[in-house]
């Protein structure tokens, strides 16, 4: 398959004989570390949401559209075109622009002065990352073979634990030594050094290099009308969503997701009302010790036992995050209403182990059975499907069921049954995983011609 002509294409192209060389490992960790920054600025929002609440007279509704909607609803809507461009120009200029972008919003947020401002603040930031993971995972999927793909974006996606544990700890200890305007200042700018390093050290590889891609209708080559481009996402979302195992890990992932984002988003806030008696600082430094280690070994952990046993049987790719997911369910239900502050926090280590393995699975099966010129979309449309429901309507769902709840329950109890009610989804998405394990083998056949059970 021809690369495109477009001038932003990188001059010098990955050999497939570097694949094995440290050089991709160092694009991994510079990548996981681009995801890192991602969820921090992501993330901060909620460790903050406490003393932003009290700052500017915000309502959990209002917290609530911060913390989703308003963040959502760019970020999945340009994530597709964006991810179109990614197919077809360089992805490094495009990772290096988005994370520039996001860390500049980020940090302009500590100057907001109303709900208006910092909605807008959030938009921005949700522009900006609309242009990190579909070209990212394109990469990867560049660098790193099918047989190693899980691994490899389990590696990438501890990006999101890791991210979330500085957050925790970072902007929990400048809030409460600072201010939380601060906070955003200091966890926003160093995005756009990374962002210069990213530009000046990582070459783009040839599409497809780890593997034999034939044409699939969907090629980059030439140039074309807006109205063709909108022809080739819409016939390459078709195809993806006609894959039986696709569909199942794009609504297993939002299921999870929904109640994952919802409960992220408001766990500073439940322990801050239904655990008052004990230090808010403690709590992030406990959460952000948890994030960092359990939530990052679970991620880790659930990519790298897929790659070992997805070799005898690529139904592991739906088992293992299934299983998984039905330890997480009643441990969280527990950290959620044991009276005692230290046991719910010591249960959190085990729901945050287990909730990490079913992203490096799930991301690996999104590059692997999309076609190679569509990789980037592939990721898109996985994303915008499921950041329009989870990211969009979960922390919003449960803002708003808060607030229904807060007139007769109280806000510390409304809140506590809100994250209750929405944490059932995960369920759901365990199901759907299990329906990944029953599909995957002949959908992988179909995608890479390999002979699997």
């Amino acid at each position: 398959m021809k690369e495109s002509t477009d001038a932003t294409a990188a001059p010098a192209a990955v050999s497939p004989e570097s694949k094995g060389s440290l050089y991709r490992t160092y694009v991994l960790l510079l990548l996981t570390a681009v995801y890192t920054f991602n969820f921090i600025d992501r993330q901060i929002i909620a460790i903050l949401s406490p003393a932003i609440k009290v700052d500017l007279g915000l309502a959990d509704w209002q917290l609530g559209v911060l913390k989703g909607f308003a963040f959502a609803v760019l970020y999945t809507t340009l994530g597709i075109p964006i991810a179109r461009l990614a197919d077809r120009t360089n992805r490094v200029n495009i990772i290096s622009i988005a994370l520039a972008l996001w860390s500049g919003f980020t940090a302009l947020s500590g100057v907001c002065q109303n709900f208006v401002q910092l909605a807008l603040a959030r938009v921005g930031v949700g522009i900006g990352e609309a242009g990190g993971s579909p070209p990212a995972h394109s990469l990867i999927s560049d660098y790193y073979p099918k047989e190693k793909r899980a691994g490899a974006l389990g590696i990438y996606a501890m990006g999101i634990p890791v991210g979330v544990a500085f957050a925790y700890l970072a902007g929990g200890w400048i809030t409460q030594t600072f201010s939380w305007r601060l906070a955003f200042a200091i966890v926003g700018l160093p995005g756009l050094i990374l962002a210069l390093l990213l530009k000046l050290t990582v070459r783009e590889p040839a599409r497809g290099v780890t593997e034999n891609a034939a044409a699939d209708g969907f090629g980059s080559e030439g140039e074309r009308s807006f109205l063709s481009e909108v022809g080739v996402i819409w016939r390459a979302a078709k195809h993806l969503l006609s894959i039986p195992t696709y569909r199942a890990v794009v609504f297993g992932t939002t299921a999870i997701s929904f109640s994952a984002y919802a409960n992220g988003n408001w766990i500073v806030d439940f322990y801050a009302r239904s655990h008052s008696d004990f230090s808010l600082l403690k709590v992030l430094f406990a959460l952000g010790l948890i994030s960092g280690t359990a939530y990052a070994l679970g991620t880790f952990l659930g990519g790298y036992l897929v790659d070992k046993l997805g070799q005898k049987s690529k139904r592991m790719y739906g088992y293992v995050p299934a299983i998984a997911l039905l330890i997480n369910a009643p441990l969280f239900l527990v950290a959620l209403w044991h009276p005692s502050a230290v046991v719910s926090l010591l249960f959190q280590i085990p729901v945050q182990l287990t909730i990490g393995f079913y992203l490096g699975p799930a991301f690996a099966l999104a590059q692997t059975l999309a076609p190679v010129s569509v990789r980037a979309l592939s990721t898109a449309v996985f994303f915008f499907i499921l950041n329009m429901i989870a990211l969009g309507f979960g922390p919003t769902t449960a803002g708003v069921v808060s607030s229904m709840l807060s007139g007769g329950m109280g806000e510390e109890l409304a809140l506590r049954w809100s994250l209750t009610i929405v944490s059932f989804a995960g369920l759901i998405g365990a199901w759907y995983f299990y329906l990944v394990a029953k599909r995957v083998p002949a959908d992988w056949e179909k995608a890479t011609g390999e002979k699997v059970e």
